[in-house]
Order: structure tokens, then sequence, then C-alpha cells
């Protein structure tokens, strides 16, 4: 009987993507933009002996520079125009985000709607400028300092790569922006999942040759398999969790009509922070070791600083405790950014809302934040959780486990978010059917 329900579910959904049009055409445009920034990946930047960097970038793989590359599908490893990605318009976007909840000013225009966040983003875009060319000619700069990587160093390479740089995450951004207006999902978003996806073919054919040349046994590749798909199904599930809030409406009268009143629920998400905590935590540990790596290529590099940078590479207890810490800080951090108790608390008594046995205003934001906090604890935890156990695995048993905890939390929630907009777009394409249908039988009748 569930398996026969299933099935015409699934017919009825087949059948009304058939159907859809306006649907197949931004999948389509969504995979034509996709791939206009997979072919950008390959383009390198003018100026460079490839040779030379790939040897220079073997060496800087497992920092900074290895996350880099894995966000950018990887152009840092090729030093393509897409090099610097996406990420200076992410961290843009975090910091103006930062700022509205300390400056008023931007806190002001916050909270005037549609216009306000017109100019924010217009702000965001600044600020990408600004990021980008710092990093485009510490990039310059970084190269010119490698040997024989640069065929003709000077300030017309560096000016030349800063603008190409620039303005190849400026061309992200733009397409990023198309692919949410016109295509399916979020348009940054994917452009992440597809640079961290592209390369997942390549790791796994990587890991089966290990296995076929006797490297890694047969038994372990299967159980590193069944753990991969079981963390997968463990994020969605945490993922869609939610700690839904009871909020009631009192009884209004209208006229000499008294209506009773309503209930609804306030979700809040046990991972509110998303996957800003693991990524500010890795590239706050992967920094330093990455500046140290360049100085001690060069033999500068003391001997305790060299003991020290030791003990925070990966899978090292060093390490992971620092990871941990910090993701768990920000955790915590950003979803008291992203989240305002007392904002929410207000809106509600301003539409005469509130939760029974709480009374409304500054009592109500408390409780807001007593639940909020007990469930980011479990959203840290299960941050910890995820982000670590990768880590684990490669140290305790060798296996090159590509997708570490933070790229597997953006695959997962990207996905997640795509389905939910394809189902959407398809429940309301069946609801335009039900209103013709309606209509032509409201005509039908009329005549």
């Amino acid at each position: 009987m569930a398996s026969a329900a299933e099935q015409l579910a699934s017919n009825l959904n087949f059948s009304a993507f058939s159907k859809a049009e306006d649907l197949k055409k931004r999948i389509w445009f969504t995979l034509g933009a996709l791939l206009v920034y997979r072919l950008g990946t390959y383009i390198p930047l003018p100026g460079i002996n490839p040779a030379a960097f790939a040897q220079a970038f073997e060496g800087q793989a497992g920092g900074i520079l290895g996350l880099f590359n894995m966000f950018a599908g990887g152009a840092v490893e090729r030093m393509a125009i897409f090099a610097l990605g996406i990420m200076p318009y992410i961290s843009a976007s975090i910091i103006i985000q930062l700022m509205t909840s300390v400056v008023p000013t931007l806190e002001q225009l916050k909270k005037e709607g549609e216009q306000g966040r017109k100019i924010i983003n217009q702000y965001t875009r600044y600020g990408t400028v600004l990021l980008g060319t710092v990093q485009a000619y510490g990039i310059a700069v970084g190269l010119e300092s490698g040997n024989g990587i640069v065929t003709d160093p000077g300030w017309f390479f560096r000016i030349a790569t800063v603008i190409t740089l620039v303005g190849g995450t400026m061309f992200l951004m733009w397409l990023g922006e198309q692919i949410t207006a016109r295509g399916i999902g979020n348009g940054i978003s994917l452009i992440i999942f597809s640079g961290i996806v592209a390369a997942l073919p390549t790791a796994v054919a990587g890991t089966l040759e290990l296995g076929r040349t006797g490297a890694l046994s047969t038994g372990l590749i299967i159980a590193v398999i069944v753990v991969a798909i079981a963390v997968i199904a463990f994020i969605v599930f945490i993922e869609r969790a939610q700690r839904q809030l009871l909020i009631q409406y009192p009884k209004r009268q209208v006229g000499s009509r008294m209506f009773q009143g309503d209930t609804s629920h306030l979700p809040l998400k046990l991972n509110t922070a998303g996957v800003i905590p693991p990524i500010f935590a890795s590239s706050l540990l992967l920094l330093p070791a990455t500046v140290a790596g360049f100085a001690n290529s060069g033999g500068n590099l003391p001997g305790w600083a060299s003991t020290l940078l030791a003990s925070l590479g990966h899978g090292q207890p060093a390490y992971m405790a620092l990871y941990a810490l910090m993701i768990g800080f920000f955790a915590f951090f950003y979803t008291a950014i992203v989240f305002n108790p007392k904002d929410t608390a207000d809106n509600l008594k301003r539409h005469g809302g509130f939760i029974p046995g709480i009374r409304p205003g500054e009592r109500t934001a408390e409780y807001i934040d007593y639940v909020l906090t007990r469930i980011t604890l479990i959203g840290a935890m299960y941050l910890i959780f995820v982000c670590l156990l990768p880590e684990f695995l490669i140290a305790q048993t060798g296996v090159p486990f590509y997708l570490g905890g933070t790229s597997l939390l953006i695959v997962v929630s990207v996905t997640l978010d795509t389905v939910a907009q394809v189902q959407g777009h398809l429940i309301a394409q069946q609801y335009e059917g039900l209103i013709k249908k309606s209509k032509l039988r409201g005509g039908k009748k009329g005549r």
C-alpha cells in the first residue's frame, strides 16, 4: 500500500516536471552558467610558468592554498583567471553582516526593507573589489618571489594580475546573481558546490586505484564508504531539524464578529550558523601554517617555530583541539550575529503574538535566547563531530578522504536547498494548473 502511494507520488512529480517548461529553462540556464564557470577555471593567468608554479603549489597544498583551491574548483592549482574564486565576495558579505550589528547606520539600513538591502548589497560589492584587489596584489607579489614562476616580473605583471583576478571574481559574483535570478538555487552556493564536486570523480578514482594496487584494503574502503553515507544521512537530519516555539495570537474582533486567536510556530534551526564556523576555523588554523611554510622554504624558520608548525599539522592532537574550540566559538558568535532574540521578541509583541506562559517583551527575548543557546550547543557539537571525523579517519587509516567536514557540509546543504527550490517550483506549477482548470470550469458553468 505504501509502495503504491510512493509510486503514485513519483508519477505525479514526473508528470508535473514534464509540464514545467519554466523550471526546465531555469535548470538548463543553471547548468550552462556552471559550465562557463568550469571552463574559466582552466584559462591560465598570463605571464605564468605552469610547471614552476605546479612545483611550488605542491609544497603548499596542505595549507590555506589547498583550502582555497577546493573552494575555487582547482583554479588555484592551475592559477587560472578564477583563482580568487568567490571567496572575496563571501568574506565581504560576512564582514558587512558583522558590521550591521555594530554600526548604527548599517543597522538602520537593514531595517528599511528592500531599498536598504540594495544599498547594503552595493557596499558588499565595493568590499569585494577592495578585498579582491588586496588579495590579488598579494598573489602577484608572492608569485614574483617564487623561483622562475613569473616570466617577466614587474609592475606590468602585478597590475595585469590584479585586473584579471579581480575581474574574474566580479564576473563570478555577477554569474552567481544571474543563477539566483534566472536559474534554480542560490548561485553563489552552487558555484562553490560545483567547484568541490568537480574534483570528486578524480578523488574516488585515486582511492580505488590505491585499493587495486593493495595500498588500501578493500574492507577499509567499503567501511569508509559506509561511514560517509551514514555521515551524509546524519547531516541531512540535523540540517533539517528545528526547535519550534509555539506562538499564540489573541482573539480579535472585526466589526461585530469575533475571530478565534491563531497559533503558529517560530522555527529555530539546530544549526543556525551553517557552514561559516568551519570555514573561519579552517582559515585561521591554516593561515599560520601557510605563512610558516613560505618562510621555511628560505630556511628562515627557527627551530621552535618548526616544532610548533609540526604540532599544528593535520591529524595532530593540538590541531584537532584548536579546530574544535574555534568551531564552537564561531558557532555561538555567528549565531549571535545573525539572530537577534530582542528583535524577534519586539516583532512578536508588535503583532500581538506571545509565547504561552512567557510575558511579552524582555522576558520573551530572554526565553528565546535561552532556547537558542541550548540548541546552538547541540549544533556546535554536531559541527565539531562532522569536521573532526574526516581528520580522524585520515590520521588513523591513511585514507585520502577528499570531502572534509567543511566541504561535505557545503555539498549536502546546497543539495538540500536546491532540491527544495525545485519542489517549490513543481508545487507552484501544480497550483497554477489547478487554478486554470477551476477558472475554465467556472466559465463553462456561467455559460
